[in-house]
């Protein structure tokens, strides 16, 4: 300190005290401030530490006693502000005596949160979407793709990645009343029961044989490209571990017979998105599996999957890890739950409104028999 005086570095009035002066009172050494320090000299010792701040230009008063008078007297000279005692000066920049004791209270009383949320606000005059106030989400004319990808994703992708979003639940909004998902629904819906029971039903048959293979076939197209493993590779990969391939096969469309939601999905991302490089990859593994059976093909949750990677990637949003973590939530099943929830709720609206009666099963479409019977090839 006694430096930076002497060399003006320290501009400002500095008002100083060394505590320990009375060691020289004692016949011997007498220990002052923390465990174990010692002077051991008298250049060390709490007066000539004091003397030497005087003599730098500190203020130091004669004895601790005097220490408040001498900043009351410093102050006044430098400001021209006479002190009395009791009085508050404000001081730009810092909290008050009165600020200062509300917040310490705060903190005594403010208890722990049992819920954290990042994505909304319904505080102050509007709700906000991650930070963005909903009057200007509107404004700005946002899609519902817009929406997902700020509520889900915390980010404010480009335009031609929100509408690859909506996209998605456009197409798989509803596949018909056959699918698992729409016959739970219509079941439930001609038992009486209310909507939200009723399209649970449905969506609880979300899983990996139905709408769920779109985050495996993510998941196995993120981890073949990371890992550089060729098409073929993976293939055989798979066929030595008796896994099928999640996102390829249909039970009713083939090479011969394309889905038109897939054929739509490609005709987009070779128009908007900037590279494809996972639906490629897909579309490779697809050639080869094709070769086996005709109906092998990328199918529409092998063909989201992909084309999720690539408008991640390609958004220039997210990190690496930041991606992984989406695959790891399962962020790419919430687009078939939200898209198929729309058909599912289509479902229930419609069997009330035809007055369907109770389902019962046809006896003639079940196969009857005991174990025997069942062992024997019936």
């Amino acid at each position: 300190v006694c430096d930076l005086l002497k060399s003006g570095q320290v501009t400002k009035p500095v008002c100083a005290w060394v505590s320990g002066t009375c060691a020289t009172m004692f016949k011997t050494e007498v220990q002052f401030g923390h465990a174990g320090a010692k002077s051991g000299e008298d250049t060390t010792s709490a007066a000539a530490k004091n003397n030497a701040l005087k003599a730098a230009g500190a203020h130091c008063p004669t004895s601790f006693d005097t220490f408040g008078e001498l900043i009351g007297e410093v102050f006044t000279k430098t400001t021209g502000i006479k002190v009395t005692p009791g009085d508050h000066i404000p001081v730009a920049g810092f909290p008050t005596a009165q600020e200062v004791a509300q917040r310490l209270f705060d903190l005594k009383i403010r208890k722990g949160t049992n819920i954290i949320s990042t994505i909304s606000d319904d505080r102050g005059d509007e709700p906000k979407y991650c930070g963005i106030p909903i009057s200007q989400v509107v404004s700005q004319k946002s899609d519902l793709g817009s929406v997902i990808s700020l509520l889900w994703f915390k980010k404010s992708m480009p335009s031609w990645a929100t509408k690859f979003l909506e996209l998605c639940i456009i197409l798989t909004a509803d596949h018909g009343p056959c699918v698992s998902g729409a016959h739970n629904t219509i079941i439930a819906a001609r038992a009486g029961k209310d909507l939200v029971s009723s399209l649970c039903s449905g969506l609880l048959t979300i899983g990996p044989r139905f709408g769920g293979a779109i985050d495996e076939a993510g998941r196995l197209w993120h981890t073949s490209i990371n890992s550089n493993m060729a098409p073929y590779d993976l293939v055989e990969s798979m066929k030595q571990k008796g896994i099928p391939i999640s996102g390829i096969g249909h039970r009713v469309k083939s090479i011969h017979n394309p889905d038109k939601r897939v054929e739509l999905l490609k005709d987009y991302a070779a128009e908007s998105f900037p590279d494809t490089a996972y639906l490629k990859f897909a579309l490779q593994v697809e050639r080869i599996t094709t070769q086996k059976g005709a109906n092998l093909i990328l199918n529409v949750d092998g063909c989201i999957g992909a084309l999720f990677l690539d408008c991640v990637v390609n958004s220039k949003c997210f990190s690496k890890k930041e991606i992984d973590e989406l695959i790891e939530i399962g962020s790419l099943n919430g687009l078939f739950v939200l898209a198929r929830t729309i058909g599912l709720i289509g479902h229930v609206y419609d069997q009330k409104r035809l007055k369907q009666s109770l389902y019962r099963h046809p006896w003639d479409d079940v196969l009857y028999g005991n174990d025997d019977e069942m062992m024997g090839g019936y």
